[in-house]
């Protein structure tokens, strides 16, 4: 039996090791995997109470799983929320969120600055339902002010944004967004929870993408959906029960066992891409570098204000377009091309091309996403091998910069 944890507040780096554990009558060290789709009853009566509510014992995995609950209630413990559900993947999270809330008739407001999938549900999917989309440029907090002086039901936003780290204010919108009768779900994978924390900033809902920072080497998906106790037993706990998004246990172990060394890797992983930063707002090739947590970033001072550290992504325009980017990508030796994100290993990809192709040029141009655009998720190497590869694929794309720029 798992003995309980002091009753006084403990810091991240604990919680990512402690947090949520329970163990069996076997006294296990590491963390159980049950892989298994059902659970017996002692009685025909105790599967009756349980099924109706007056006895509490595990059903069936769709519904709840022992490894499964200690992932919820690690990253419930982390996040400082009352309750958490975990999915299959990311956007499965996502998407449970908003359906699990929403109904025809209901008004959605998005920033503009969402990952591809997630802007294809506000503006293609839940159009269909007969809910109304309408999208806001995230940093403009006027833009925000008019869509919310009529009531809506849902704000959906990330901040930082992908790719282009793109932040909202958060207290401002969520005030906003209340006083119109709206929950504010906020996607906070970039941020992680160790760097800001949605839900004392005004957010009612926090989403992840397990599948990156948490996991964080390559191996798993998963998702995870934060909130009041209400809320996801109330209304999110009916929609994951009946349809069916459930996370398998092998998954939720893995990325428990991940959760151990987030702490190390994502401070890591911030020291590097400061320095990163700083060494390609140098370089004549790069347009722009933006990093959150770089005084040049024209949100500087609320990136300060909203989170503790800059967080684990870079993103530049190289000024020959497509031609120097492809240049660039293809002469990295070190550093792998991937559209995922959040990993041990480093990675780049061409957003226009990969994870924002889908939501066109003219949005594109919108969101400030040009052929030119680079996302670098930095890794655990060492960084100067990673600036020395930086550094030669960038020699590399010289010719197409020196094109562009005649």
């Amino acid at each position: 039996m798992s003995k309980s944890l002091p009753e006084r507040s403990l810091r991240p780096a604990t919680l990512l090791v402690r947090g949520g554990t329970t163990r069996t009558n076997h006294d296990e060290t590491s963390e159980a995997l049950f892989l298994t789709s059902g659970f017996v009853y002692d009685s025909a009566e105790q599967a009756e109470a349980t099924f109706a509510g007056t006895a509490t014992h595990f059903q069936y995995s769709r519904f709840g799983n022992p490894t499964v609950s200690m992932l919820e209630g690690r990253l419930a413990a982390l996040e400082g929320a009352e309750a958490c559900r975990v999915t299959a993947t990311g956007m499965a999270a996502v998407h449970a969120a908003l359906l699990s809330h929403l109904k025809a008739g209901d008004r959605v407001v998005a920033s503009r600055a969402l990952f591809g999938s997630c802007h294809w549900i506000i503006s293609t999917l839940l159009p269909r339902y007969g809910i109304t989309g309408e999208f806001v440029d995230g940093a403009d907090l006027a833009q925000w002010e008019r869509a919310l002086s009529t009531p809506a039901t849902l704000v959906l936003l990330e901040t930082p944004s992908n790719p282009m780290l793109e932040l909202v204010d958060l207290p401002a919108v969520a005030a906003l967004a209340h006083k119109a009768g709206a929950i504010v779900v906020v996607d906070n994978v970039f941020a992680t929870p160790l760097l800001q924390k949605p839900l004392a900033l005004g957010a009612d809902v926090v989403v992840y993408s397990c599948t990156k920072h948490m996991d964080g080497q390559g191996r798993v998906l998963g998702g995870a959906i934060l909130g009041t106790k209400k809320w996801v037993e109330d209304v999110l706990q009916p929609f994951i029960r009946n349809t069916g998004p459930s996370i398998s246990a092998f998954n939720a172990w893995v990325i428990l066992k991940g959760l151990e060394t987030l702490h190390l890797r994502v401070h890591a992983m911030c020291r590097s891409a400061a320095a990163i930063a700083d060494f390609l707002a140098e370089r004549v090739e790069v347009k722009r570098a933006l990093y959150p947590f770089s005084a040049s970033h024209p949100q500087y001072a609320l990136a300060q204000r909203l989170m503790s550290g800059g967080g684990t992504i870079v993103t530049f325009d190289l000024a020959g377009g497509k031609e120097a980017a492809f240049r660039f990508c293809n002469a990295l030796r070190l550093i792998d091309v991937s559209n995922n994100l959040g990993d041990s290993k480093s990675l780049v990809t061409h957003p226009a091309t990969t994870t924002h192709m889908r939501i066109g040029a003219e949005e594109r141009a919108r969101l400030g996403i040009t052929d030119g655009t680079i996302r670098l998720s930095v890794g655990l190497e060492d960084v100067a091998d990673l600036i020395e590869d930086l550094a030669e694929a960038l020699d590399a794309a010289g010719g197409a910069v020196a094109r562009a720029a005649e």
